[in-house]
């Protein structure tokens, strides 16, 4: 199987931009309240979370909907198991039926040694008239649909996972596929606990590696029955990893789990190529052609302009902010960052450089100074899965704020300093900024310093002249930002939870390392849009763009197995400028797409409950066509009054065309694609 190749002929470097396509509100939309309304709290708990886990919760899908009978299903506040039918008639007057099928029980908080994280409710359809719902607490429910609607149904299978260690901890439903008429298998994930872990250990979790489980576990139907007591689940396979599943499906044609998710899933028996980290002693620099890197520094100041210190930071009970100034036209993916519980690394890589950034021509006194620091002992720990850093370039100045976020191993315990080592002239000691308005004086003094490049006077006495061609004036460069898209491993894993011979691992793995190359994931399809299992697609961030990558498997109704060849991604269209126009987005909570209609990006209305929209971006009908537009379509999901989205799906019309089905905290919301 090859990696995801651009087809450069697909891509359209004269594109301008989206133009806005009118679609009438009133017609495309249709708002229902809800009766039994869900919500964000049920997953709640005493011990803190883990990056990973916050990410995996807010993006957590709260809606289950099934295009053949066209239903859907969420768990109300109370773990009421709500379905509902929607009417795809096109009648605006049709509503959609609402009613609880059944009641699991709540869970209680209790003074037990181990305080475990609880998960999201999830849910799948097994047919239309078979559910299968985990309640986020360690139990999997098999339902029945009864037609008489006034009537709840009961369980025909109650199921706990046996994880193996001390604590059997909660578990999420991402698939469930049906290898044969009478077995289904479902794959799962949870939060590995240790064996040992005590209340102590797992809420100081942040300061480990969190690692997470995958299992797939086998049902007999043949074995399901009313009334019958709990059991625990035949799992077949088992893999571990550091990060929650983002996308999974089964594509039936090749027998194997797509898991894509922020870590790889290696077998147990191979191991992980980790990273090696230098010790400061064993880090030397390299000279640069004709640097002397014995000869002392011999660059000067203007005593009336004084430098500010390399970086300003501040301090909390529990955290410590560093804010290092850098060029704002840095790109971010020149910034390297690595925290330890010890150490901090950070590096900005060389670039090309402006006048106006300027910090390494002989003879000047350059502005700042690039921060660089290998394994720099940090005056006290702190808990690496807390600690994260921000780039805020400020387009409208010189000079932008690299600000690093680290959370302190030991709270109540004051910094006099941020690193261990005794200040020296190149690396002084800075004192603590108590007014977190000081990093805003940092910048401004930043401003002072090259004031005269921007007014176009030769500041520097080089004869640079006035520091920008006469063509690019009025220009500036916006490049997207590099965090846009979800960094991600594309793992395979087959039936029988081994590594596919066609796979990028399988060659890896002979060589008992594991070692993949991750992508930059834009989108995934919609819940509920692919009309077959092994239609699967995903946009890719390419530059500015999203290319949309589609599996060929080979597989050709009437052939045998023995034709197919190996299944490989293909790019089949681009989606111009995709990554670009979401980085304007500050609310997006979910990013889908629509095979051959186009990327849904759905605010979550989090933000001063101004409501939330979708915004539709289309592709070309004719890939490879030059256009230099593309449509761009907005439709309100709520105006304010209808809480926060917490799921999307989506079925077809009577024509096969697309409804997109919204779940927010009031109302259910139905968006007819025109």
């Amino acid at each position: 199987m090859n990696t995801f190749n651009v087809d450069r002929s697909l891509l359209n470097p004269k594109f301008d931009g989206y133009k806005l396509q009118p679609i009438p509100q009133e017609q495309a939309v249709l708002r229902f309240q809800l009766s039994n309304k869900p919500t964000q709290s049920t997953a709640s708990s005493k011990s803190p979370l883990s990056f990973q886990e916050m990410r995996s919760r807010i993006t957590h899908n709260h809606l289950t909907v099934d295009p053949e009978s066209k239903r859907a299903m969420y768990v109300d506040e109370d773990y009421n198991v709500c379905l509902m039918d929607i009417p795809v008639t096109g009648d605006t007057r049709t509503t959609p039926t609402f009613r609880v099928i059944y009641q699991m029980a709540q869970p209680m908080d209790t003074s037990s040694e181990v305080n475990v994280q609880r998960e999201y409710p999830s849910s799948v359809f097994l047919s239309s008239s078979t559910v299968m719902v985990a309640d986020g607490n360690g139990l999997l429910y098999i339902l029945p649909i009864k037609d008489d609607e006034t009537e709840m149904t009961e369980p025909v299978g109650i199921f706990s996972l046996r994880t193996g260690g001390s604590i059997d901890a909660p578990f999420r439903l991402h698939y469930v596929h049906r290898p044969s008429p009478t077995t289904i298998v479902v794959l799962l994930s949870s939060k590995y606990y240790p064996e040992g872990a005590t209340a102590a250990t797992t809420t100081s979790a942040s300061s480990r590696s969190i690692q997470f489980d995958l299992w797939t576990c086998k049902i007999d139907l043949f074995s399901l029955k009313s009334g019958s007591a709990t059991r625990n689940l035949d799992i077949v396979w088992h893999r571990r990893g550091t990060d929650v599943p983002l996308y999974t499906c089964f594509v039936d044609s090749i027998q194997s789990y797509l898991v894509i998710a922020g870590s790889s899933y290696p077998p147990p028996d191979v191991s992980i190529n980790k990273h090696y980290e230098p010790t400061p002693d064993e880090i030397a620099p390299i000279p640069r052609a004709d640097e002397n890197l014995d000869a002392a520094p011999t660059a000067t100041t203007d005593s009336s302009n004084p430098r500010p210190p390399p970086y300003s930071w501040t301090q909390t009970s529990d955290s410590v902010t560093v804010a290092f100034p850098l060029p704002s036209t840095t790109p971010k993916n020149k910034i390297k960052v690595l925290f330890t519980t010890q150490t901090l690394t950070l590096h900005v890589d060389s670039y090309p450089l402006s006048s106006s950034d300027d910090t390494s021509a002989p003879g000047s006194a350059p502005a700042i100074k690039l921060p660089h620091y290998s394994a720099k002992a940090l005056w006290a720990n702190v808990n690496t899965s807390s600690c994260f850093w921000t780039w805020d370039r400020e387009g409208e100045h010189t000079y932008g704020l690299l600000t690093l976020h680290m959370e302190k191993r030991h709270e109540d315990t004051r910094w006099p300093q941020v690193f261990a080592d005794q200040p020296t002239p190149d690396d002084p000691e800075v004192p603590e900024t108590l007014d977190p308005s000081e990093l805003y004086l940092i910048r401004e003094s930043l401003e002072k310093c090259t004031a005269a490049l921007k007014t176009g006077e030769d500041a520097s006495g080089l004869g640079l002249g006035r520091g920008m061609p006469s063509l690019a004036e009025g220009e500036m460069d916006e490049e997207v930002d590099d965090a846009i898209g979800r960094t991600a491993w594309v793992n395979w894993i087959d039936s029988n939870g081994g590594v596919p011979s066609w796979s990028p691992a399988a060659k890896n793995n002979k060589a008992g390392q594991w070692e993949e190359e991750p992508v930059k994931i834009l989108s995934t399809p919609l819940p509920g849009s692919l009309v077959k299992s092994d239609d699967v697609s995903l946009v890719l961030k390419q530059d500015l763009d999203g290319t949309l990558f589609e599996l060929d498997t080979g597989f050709k109704q009437g052939s045998d197995s023995a034709s197919l060849k190996n299944p490989e991604w293909k790019h089949t269209n681009t989606y111009s400028a995709l990554s670009f126009v979401l980085a304007s987005k500050q609310d997006t909570r979910f990013t889908y797409h629509i095979p051959g209609y186009g990327v849904l990006a759905m605010e979550g209305g989090s933000i001063r409950d101004r409501g939330c929209n979708l915004y539709i971006y289309r592709a070309p009908k004719n890939p490879g066509t030059k256009n230099k537009h593309e449509k761009q379509s907005i439709l309100g999901i709520v105006d304010g009054s209808g809480g926060a989205l917490l799921g999307a799906g989506c079925v077809r019309g009577l024509s096969g065309e697309p409804i997109i089905v919204c779940l927010t905290e009031r109302d259910l919301v139905l968006i007819k694609c025109l």
